[in-house]
């Protein structure tokens, strides 16, 4: 069969928060784009994943037409609770910052980037395969892949963003060499939830217990999610519905007035904790963002705020590249985000490190981790430095 060759100058591998969002930017700017998704539009629509906006995210979503549904249907928050030793300590945020955090799902914002690039006319092809990278080496790479017809088909780019994720192709296709890893695995696992059934709080919980961490989140007014600190190689299937609600009442149990909310679990999963970075984030004319290029164990929530991040910067150095010539932005495209990337890693290490139980018997790291958690509480100063990271840091 004859492959169909087309040419575009930006070739976009993968359809989540960063590829779609880049699309769109680019749009906005005048310069066209392809997006290649190895899954369905219906699974990418689907998936679930994080759920909280910091500020920046927000005001850009805004700035660039993407929040009505947002605005509409997000739920601020402006603070969170730290429970530990039986008891709520609420950091306020807003206060504290003067901004706050929205609780809108990933996948919502994938359905509005979707909706916002199919409106422009936009193309977005779905349940590509053998997608592959050639010619990266030089100023014109292609990218090859298969339709979700069966036709061979190739795309002759200008730019290529890898934006496929942390088992995407486009990092691996960087020769060996170029980039330098960094990465920690944590010895521990999260257990999350989806339920129907109303938060049982109104804001985000944060816990910690000799049992392990549990953080109580919400995806809207009907949905909660929650999550269980688990060994790494956790089978779910030694977790059926009744261990989970008994575990969560275990652990999020407070001295006072609370009440867990059980419900229907409509969805159920194990994520490893990792760090991840790589550097740098461009290789000559493919640029890597999101979780290509790093990863945070999400504790901080951090994960698709880093991709919306990377991406701005992203969307500025090519279109000052394809449309004015100027590789300066192009050229420090890597150590912007890197700057960014690595406070976001050390918050998210950070949060991770004060909350979860290290060891059955580890006595001195739990009272390290009470000191921390009380003078958090207690200090104003350790208290706005938790806050301010959380609600996000200015982008410039």
């Amino acid at each position: 069969m004859r492959t169909s060759v087309g040419r575009v100058p930006v070739g976009i591998v993968g359809a989540g928060p960063a590829g779609l969002l880049l699309s769109h930017l680019l749009h906005l700017a005048g310069i066209e784009s392809v997006v290649l998704e190895a899954r369905s539009r219906e699974y990418v629509e689907r998936r679930v994943r994080a759920g909280v906006l910091e500020q920046p995210t927000v005001d850009l979503l805004r700035e660039v037409g993407i929040a009505e549904r947002l605005d509409r249907e997000g739920m601020p928050h402006h603070g969170l609770s730290l429970r530990f030793d039986a008891a709520d300590h609420r950091i306020a945020l807003t206060e504290l910052t003067g901004r706050c955090i929205t609780v809108y799902g990933q996948q919502e914002v994938v359905k509005d980037l979707i909706a916002a690039r199919l409106a422009a006319d936009g193309r977005i092809e779905f349940e590509v395969t053998g997608v592959a990278l050639h010619d990266i080496d030089g100023d014109a790479p292609r990218i090859s892949y298969v339709d979700a017809a069966g036709r061979p088909a190739e795309l002759r780019c200008d730019v290529v963003a890898g934006c496929d994720g942390f088992h995407g192709i486009c990092r691996p296709s960087i020769p060996a060499g170029v980039l330098t890893e960094y990465q920690h695995t944590y010895p521990f696992a999260w257990l999350g939830i989806l339920a129907k059934t109303p938060p049982s709080h109104a804001e985000l919980i944060y816990t910690h217990h000799e049992r392990g961490f549990a953080l109580h989140s919400m995806r809207s007014p009907e949905l909660t999610r929650l999550y269980l600190q688990v060994d790494p190689d956790e089978d779910i299937a030694d977790w059926p519905d009744e261990r989970v609600w008994a575990e969560l009442a275990a652990r999020l149990a407070v001295d006072g007035e609370f009440t867990l909310h059980e419900g229907p679990l409509l969805d159920k999963g194990v994520t490893p904790m990792r760090s991840f970075v790589v550097e740098p984030m461009r290789y000559r004319r493919l640029f890597l963002a999101g979780d290509a290029a790093h990863i945070v164990p999400p504790t901080g929530a951090k994960g698709m705020n880093l991709a919306v991040a990377d991406v701005r910067v992203l969307a500025r150095a090519l279109t000052a590249l394809l449309k004015e010539n100027r590789t300066d932005l192009a050229e420090s495209y890597s150590d912007t985000c890197l700057r960014r990337v690595w406070r976001a890693e050390h918050f998210s290490w950070w949060m991770t490190s004060m909350l979860h139980r290290f060891g059955e018997h580890d006595a001195f790291q739990r009272r390290l981790q009470l000191s921390q958690l009380r003078y958090t509480v207690t200090s104003t100063a350790a208290a706005t430095s938790l806050a301010e990271n959380y609600v996000g840091l200015p982008f410039d």
